[in-house]
């Protein structure tokens, strides 16, 4: 996902595997079924060009945390307090775009 997100672009298995093996060995197989799982779960969409297919995200890399986030908070009985302890955590800058996000979500909900 991390090398699809980055080029911006659809790739073959064989252009991720060539990719990660400039930093480490990855058998094409074990690619080949991490695609076929992200497609299966709905996370990446293929395209049969020629003989390969050719894979690409369903959705951005933003889209994909805010999904895990929410199925995070989703687990909690204290969705109240789980949310408190996320923000006790932040930086003043992720706590300044989170305001501004909060602000943006209430002038659509207004408008």
């Amino acid at each position: 996902m991390d090398r699809l997100w980055s080029w911006g672009r659809p790739a073959t298995v064989r252009e991720v595997v060539d990719d990660l093996q400039q930093q480490r060995a990855v058998a094409y197989t074990t690619v080949t079924t991490v695609a076929d799982i992200l497609h299966t779960k709905g996370w990446l969409r293929r395209d049969k060009v020629g003989r390969a297919w050719v894979y690409e995200p369903t959705c951005s890399r933003e889209a994909y945390t805010a999904q895990l986030m929410h199925q995070a908070l989703e687990t909690s009985p204290d969705r109240a307090g789980a949310l408190l302890h996320f923000v006790d955590r932040m930086s003043g800058d992720e706590a300044s775009a989170l305001l501004a996000a909060l602000e943006q979500v209430k002038a659509r909900d207004a408008g």
